[in-house]
Order: structure tokens, then sequence, then C-alpha cells
């Protein structure tokens, strides 16, 4: 579980209740039925519309995967790697097929296979090229239901406040009741608001940073394999592959590297 996902939105939340309490100490002022059905059931609705089926019907899974942060092993897999190009320089590419019931990796082992299986290393490359493409795209369509509860919360918040001040202008004849009914026009716009920049757009971010941290690691997977198939020197594709580690995991396998030669 990425438990920034849960700090960030709670932390958002209990902000702005302890605003609103510490505030006016009226915080039943800011509870309005009819407007969280304007908004939050409006805005999901129209999410719902224009995503994909799979990611509407697939939408508890869809908001379990917003939360929980995918396992990418950088230095495990780049040190299989380097492991398999030694064994592959040694013993050659059937070797490597005694390791596959040891691959965790369902994407590194896919394309071992296809090295075992002596496939042309253009239509290997192809073959994984395309699986890149659908996770990523899959993913991204994720982050897109996200991106429209971002663009809709605000959207219906306005309507809902339209809806209530054409509520307020048909009591103008009762000045007392302008206050209130302003206020309850306004609370559409503060949760449409709240739904896009808490919620929405966040996750939404969130989605699209581990989209490329794993479009790299499949990157960084598929240049070991086909430079293994290749016969390239394994101290070549270690520094090859060194270059698509992200600073900290570089710095960590450097030393790691350091400790074990000291």
């Amino acid at each position: 579980m990425d438990i920034t996902v849960i700090i960030g939105v709670v932390l958002g939340f209990v902000m702005m209740l302890y605003g609103i309490i510490s505030g006016t100490g009226d915080f039943e002022a800011f509870l309005n039925f009819p407007a969280i059905l304007i908004t939050f059931g409006g805005a999901i609705s129209a999410a719902i519309t224009a995503s994909k089926k799979n990611v509407v019907f697939g939408i508890f899974g869809v908001i379990m995967r917003a939360i929980k942060e995918p396992k990418i092993d950088y230095i495990g897999n780049l040190r299989t790697l380097v492991t398999f190009s030694e064994k592959a320089r040694r013993e050659g590419l059937l070797s490597l097929e005694g390791n596959l019931e040891e691959i965790q990796d369902p994407f590194l082992k896919k394309a071992v296979q296809l090295v075992v299986d002596g496939t042309e290393p253009e239509v290997l490359k192809n073959m994984m090229e395309i699986e890149i493409d659908m996770v990523t795209t899959e993913m991204m369509d994720e982050k897109a239901f996200f991106d429209s509860l971002g663009t809709f919360g605000p959207a219906f918040g306005m309507i809902g406040t339209l809806i209530g001040l054409i509520q307020m202008l048909r009591n103008l004849n009762n000045p007392e009741t302008l206050g209130p009914a302003m206020a309850v026009a306004l609370i559409t716009t503060l949760y449409g608001s709240i739904l896009a920049n808490v919620i929405g757009i966040p996750i939404a971010e969130k989605i699209s940073r581990r989209t490329a941290d794993v479009e790299l690691s499949k990157r960084m997977i598929l240049e070991g394999v086909v430079s293994i198939q290749a016969g390239e020197n394994p101290r070549v594709l270690e520094e090859k592959l060194k270059s698509y580690l992200p600073s900290t995991e570089k710095t960590k396998y450097e030393a790691q590297i350091q400790g074990a030669g000291a």
C-alpha cells in the first residue's frame, strides 16, 4: 500500500475540517446532503460516462490500485539480468531455461522465455514493446477516471451553485433567507473543489508517475534481455542498465557494489 496516498487525502480533509471548526465552530453549516448528491453524484456519473467500460466495471479494483504501490525491484532485476548475461556467455542462451521457474517478474520471465525459444531479436522486441504499451495504456485509462473527477467536480459544483442561486432568487421577497440560501448555494462549489483538489487531481498525478516508473522498469528489462540475446559483455550490460536506475536506486546499488568489493 502506498501510504502517501492515504496520508495526503486524510491530511487534506483533516486540515479543512480543522479550519472550518476553528474558524466558525459551526460544522453543520458546511453539511448539505443535496449539495453532496449534485456535486459528488454528478461528477462520478460524468466520470463513468467518460471512462472505458472495463475501468467502470472494475472501479473497486481501480481504487485499490490507486492506493497500492506497484512493486518495482530495479536493483533485483539489474542483478538478475547481469547474472543471466554471464551465464549465457559461458553456457549459451539455452542454459537460461533452467532459471525460468525462479523468475518472479512476469515481464522478465516472458522475455527470457522468448530468448530461450529462439525468437528473432526484432520480433521479440516488437512483442515486448506491445506489452509495455498495453500495460501503460491500462494505467493511463485508470488515471483518466481520476482526471475526470478533477475536471467534473468543479463543473458540477458550479451547476449546484446555479441551482441554489435560482432557488434563492425565487425568494427575494424574504431578505432574511438570502444569506443562508447564498451559503448553501456556495457549498456545492466548495464540494467540487474538494473533490478535484483533494482526490481527483492528486491521485491522477500519482498514477501518472507510477506509470512512468513501471514503463522505465520494463524498458530496462527489455534492454537487458535484448543485449543478452546479442551476446553483449556483462560489464557493458551492467553499465548500460545502471543508466535506467533512478538516482536513489543507483546510489543504493553502487553502495552495495562497493560494500561487496570491500
